[in-house]
């Protein structure tokens, strides 16, 4: 069981992530690949992944295990990582006391292999390689399908923002999925431990994961910045997990209309099915279909919520509006 003890200053101070994160990404995504739970959300994405990993991402496992503590330095809660570069060179820089004290803790518990001593004293050589197999990971079995995964992180924060919009910071807590329990002050959550978070004002960080299973997670250190990663649902269409392909591309053959427009400007700030039939004068049917067009060009991505299906324009859906808008005379 996982419980965070929240102040009122807390409470305030509690923000949800501005997009996926690429090294959460990653470390969760290594840590599920080696897992055999999850068949319908990454079953498809395990067996497509697998044979593809390059060598070099022999460091990973060991530092990733499926269960078990892992090294917070895998996870900067500093530094620029708005890019997979830049997130990668914030993780390589991490000071050599960082990395100390994260290996050594993680050491106790279970044994590390032997060039881990090499990255625990900060050896530029070793962080090099690590940040390396990090950079290939991403390219070969995430980057195909990052796209999918940001639209998923990104109708997430849609939904959250829909939950404080509707019930305060609490509802937020509170909205967090049947994994969490919010008793005012404290949240709870599954968790394959027990581990007490104290946040003593310094607000909390949520954030939204596409391969964060089953449980949510923090880091082990409760001295660094707060941050609560949480799973997100997935698309039924997500466990078919093939790359992008031209199909994707063809599918914005069929975009034209004005209905169909209508739902993709609605759908930038989020909306359900119900409120797009409301909106538009059409019936449940319909908008089913508008969206499901618009799913697979890759302009809006659908979450689900207590029951609903909640429709939100991707990254690529808000581009083209935009242009469309700059067009207009």
């Amino acid at each position: 069981m996982l419980r965070v003890y929240f102040t009122p200053e807390d409470l305030a101070r509690v923000r949800v992530a501005p997009g996926a994160d690429y090294l959460w990404e990653i470390s969760n995504s290594v840590q599920t690949l080696q897992r055999r739970d999850g068949a319908r959300e990454f079953g498809a994405w395990r067996r497509w992944a697998g044979p593809r990993l390059p060598d070099s991402c022999r460091l990973l496992p060991p530092l990733l295990p499926p269960r078990g503590d892992s090294p917070d330095f895998l996870t900067p809660t500093h530094g620029d990582c708005a890019t997979l570069q830049a997130a990668v060179d914030t993780l390589v820089r991490t000071p050599p006391p960082r990395l100390h004290t994260d290996l050594t803790r993680v050491a106790a518990v279970r044994r590390l292999p032997s060039w881990t001593r090499s990255l625990a004293v900060g050896d530029d050589d070793a962080l090099r390689e690590l940040g390396r197999a990090l950079h290939a990971y991403h390219v070969e079995v995430l980057a195909p399908f990052w796209q999918r995964i940001r639209a998923h992180v990104d109708a997430d924060r849609i939904v959250r923002l829909h939950s404080l919009l509707d019930g305060g910071t609490e509802g937020l807590l509170g909205g967090l999925g049947p994994r969490f329990r919010w008793r005012a002050p404290v949240l709870e959550a599954d968790y394959p431990v027990d581990h007490t978070l104290r946040l003593d004002g310094r607000g909390l960080v949520l954030q939204p994961s596409f391969f964060c299973w089953p449980t949510p997670i923090t880091l082990a250190d409760g001295t660094l910045p707060p941050v609560l990663v949480y799973p997100i649902d997935h698309a039924p269409d997500w466990t078919g997990a093939t790359p992008p392909d031209r199909a994707e591309v063809d599918a914005l053959g069929p975009l034209l209309g004005h209905t169909r427009a209508a739902v993709l400007r609605a759908a930038r700030t989020g909306a359900s099915t119900v409120e797009l039939a409301r909106l538009l004068a059409v019936t449940h049917p319909a908008v089913s279909q508008h969206v499901k067009v618009l799913r697979a060009a890759g302009l809006v991505t659908t979450a689900r919520r207590a029951g609903r299906s909640f429709h939100v324009a991707t990254a690529e859906g808000r581009a083209l509006l935009r242009s469309a808008e700059r067009g207009m005379p």
